[in-house]
């Protein structure tokens, strides 16, 4: 091919091996995506069939723009390639084949928030205190069992000790059983239920062993347990697997991305061939060094070293704040500095946070100096309200058993069907083993609803009978419009009139707009075909082009590249974030997570820490970051001659110590013993934390410990029975 001209000879190398196991080390910035995209094209020339190629991404915006540059290359057959994320993929391996294991294929997809709500649900019918155990918490706990492959009973019977424990492997059960009742999946299913159908069922198994003649993997170093068995069960005995990242890269432990998966690929795939790539392409000399005085600290790691054509450029700056307002106020005189210098546009700018709560300072000061900012991370635009009540029309439309999507539109717009009279209907659903849905045309049974009420649930039956019969005679588009007409929700934000309002109307507009888009790219899908794909869409795939700075995590921004960064909040206890690491690979994992930040600029990054910082409602001295202190001193200068954080320092306010790496302990007299912010105590069913905060005084006197085991909790002193350790 001659597109392979344009190659260097690594890339050449890696995109024209084609047979048998192979791996390619990619190092940021070394054009791993044309590598990917032109041994698909390389392979679709060799022979191989279109449909027969399996292509796995972490973002539907890569695997997007993947399958256009393929197409620029080997015409329309791109479009016969099976690319997109594990969970789309699977999701339409599930559709596919869900009646092997007990589903219909109109099943509902559960994102986040459906799912701490159905946790929810499950806590308040078994009459569990959300005071002692959160549904978030649940989830989140559920979530990580799941991405391990450890099922309910396996975790009650040998992993669940503590109360909490086996509270938790309670709800996991019924949380399982209830999302099969409602024909309904979360996220983590969509690579769970593949192993089951795949482990239950060899002839579907070898069916697409024998389809995919060829499996690449993008970013391979942030799968995780279920999405690695899954790539062992499909390799078929050709062994035709190509995986692709970068294990400095690797920043998704803490939702189960399991970094072994790339440092062990040579024990699992014997004779695979090993391929790196080195020269970067994006950043300049004085970058690459910094971020590789960072990386090399790390001790798990394949050993590689990039380097580049590129100019030396500018050294990275660092740069002292005496607060967040300061440092805000700092990073928004630099951007018009830069501009003005450099004739950059706002588009051209990052601004990277370690937590989301970072980007309240910044957005402060930008609007205050009219600097245009989008925030990706925030709340994105399928999780705004309004959007998410109409979107759950549609997904009991078309899937009538989905009781928690049936259960936020009940009373919306407001139908006066109370909270008492819905707990009763699901109590006679659950009775007589019904769905929520057909209790609704058995109201009249259901004793204690009064007649009111029962005619409003009638009439709300009604509606929604008339639409799930209508929608195999209208378009996705048409059905959507008329349903929110006769709703009336636009009148009523109309009405409304408030700046709230207003925005929900233009966000329901939007969605009207989005599904006229999905319509036209797609023209004979349904109502099926749009929520699966919406139940997919993550943050960066909303991200657009138009000319402002951009707010962002640093895991928001691997994939991208900006000219200028900002790396903010370098603090101990912020970045790295834990204040204790329990192990190295905690704080390994942290360490990439900055190499990360670093290799995203092209031509300069600005470094920023402050000497104190609001947090937990009241201001806490910070000490600067032990990572700052791992960079090469000829790769960067300090902007106002900042001192290192060595020689500690004393706040008078609470006469806090701070030394190097002592994790913000307090030096508390000990034979004291009196409760104070840091302090470290032990709770009998929460296990150990730190306390973060106390309040108000006497018999009311509260504090909010962050507990080791199950995260953040407000306590009332008097009861709480706290041991100080």
């Amino acid at each position: 091919m001659n597109i392979l001209k344009s190659l260097n000879p690594e890339q050449r190398a890696a995109v024209e091996h084609f047979e048998g196991p192979s791996m390619i080390v990619a190092g940021a910035g070394s054009g791993k995506t044309r590598v990917l995209t032109y041994k698909i094209a390389y392979l679709i020339e060799k022979g191989f069939e279109p449909e027969s190629i399996l292509a796995l991404t972490f973002t539907n915006k890569a695997a997007n723009e993947m399958k256009q540059r393929i197409k620029e290359l080997v015409g329309s057959s791109a479009a016969r390639i099976w690319m997109g994320t594990f969970h789309s993929i699977f999701a339409k391996i599930l559709r596919i084949e869900s009646d092997k294991i007990g589903y219909r294929s109109n099943f509902s997809i559960y994102d986040n928030e459906d799912s701490v709500a159905l946790v929810n649900t499950i806590l308040q019918e078994l009459n569990i205190s959300t005071e002692n155990i959160s549904a978030s918490f649940v989830h989140h706990k559920i979530s990580n069992l799941k991405n391990h492959l450890v099922y309910p009973k396996e975790y009650n019977q040998n992993m669940a000790s503590t109360p909490i424990e086996k509270k938790v492997a309670e709800i996991y059960e019924e949380y399982n059983k209830r999302l099969t009742e409602n024909n309904s999946m979360d996220f983590d299913d969509l690579l769970i239920k593949p192993m089951e159908l795949f482990n239950q069922n060899d002839k579907i198994l070898q069916k697409y062993k024998k389809k995919f003649n060829y499996i690449l993997v993008d970013e391979y170093q942030d799968t995780n347990r279920a999405q690695y068995e899954l790539l062992k069960l499909l390799v078929n005995t050709k062994r035709n697997i190509c995986v692709v990242g970068d294990d400095a890269q690797s920043i998704y432990g803490w939702r189960g991305a399991d970094i072994r998966n790339m440092l062990d690929f040579e024990k699992d795939f014997a004779k695979a061939k090993i391929f790196r790539l080195e020269q970067n392409y994006r950043s300049t000399k004085k970058i690459l060094a910094a971020a590789d005085s960072i990386i090399k600290n790390n001790k798990d790691q394949i050993v590689k070293t990039l380097w580049t054509n590129n100019n030396d450029g500018e050294q990275l700056s660092l740069l002292r704040c005496s607060d967040e307002k300061d440092e805000s106020h700092q990073i928004t005189k630099l951007i018009k500095e830069e501009i003005t210098k450099k004739k950059l546009q706002y588009k051209d700018f990052a601004v990277l946070y370690r937590i989301n709560a970072q980007s309240r300072a910044m957005e402060e000061s930008f609007r205050r100096d009219k600097i245009p900012y989008q925030i990706i991370g925030g709340v994105e635009f399928y999780k705004r309200k309004e959007v998410k009540d109409i979107i759950a029309y549609l997904r009991v439309l078309n899937n009538q058993n989905d009781e928690e999507s049936l259960l936020r539109i009940m009373n919306f717009p407001q139908r006066g069907i109370g909270n008492t009279s819905i707990t009763r209907m699901i109590a006679f659903a659950r009775k007589l083993n019904l769905t929520l849905f057909d209790t609704m045309s058995r109201i009249f049974e259901v004793i204690e609803v009064k007649e009111r009420i029962q005619k409003n649930v009638k009439a709300f039956k009604l509606l929604l009978d008339k639409y799930i019969d209508l929608k195999a005679k209208l378009s996705v588009v048409e059905l959507m419009s008329a349903l929110i007409d006769e709703l009336g929700i636009m009148r009523i934000y109309k009405e409304e009139n408030t700046q709230e309002s207003i925005a929900r109307y233009e966000n329901v507009q939007e969605l009207i707009n989005a599904i006229s888009d999905f319509a036209k790219t797609n023209p004979n899908a349904g109502i099926e075909e749009y929520l699966a794909d919406v139940s997919l869409v993550s943050n960066i795939d909303s991200m657009d082009e138009n000319n402002h700075v951009t707010l962002m995590t640093t895991h928001s921004a691997k994939g991208l590249e900006f000219p200028v960064v900002f790396i903010t909040g370098m603090e101990e206890d912020i970045f790295p974030l834990a204040p204790k690491f329990n192990a190295d690979s905690r704080l390994e994992e942290e360490r990439r997570l900055f190499y990360v930040a670093i290799t995203r600029a092209i031509s300069k990054v600005f470094i920023t820490y402050s000497r104190s910082r609001y947090r937990f409602g009241e201001v806490a001295y910070q000490s600067r970051s032990r990572f700052i202190d791992e960079l090469d001193p000829s790769t960067y200068i300090e902007l106002n001659g900042a001192g290192g954080r060595k020689s500690g320092r004393r706040s008078k306010k609470s006469d806090v110590y701070f030394e190097a790496f002592d994790d913000f302990e307090y030096d508390f007299n000990q034979e004291q013993k009196s409760l104070r912010v840091g302090s470290r105590v032990q709770h009998e069913l929460f296990g150990n934390g730190k306390v973060l905060a106390i309040s108000g005084q006497g018999d009311m006197q509260k504090v909010t410990v962050n507990f080791e085991d199950i995260g953040s909790k407000q306590l009332l002193v008097k009861f709480a029975k706290l041991r100080i350790l």
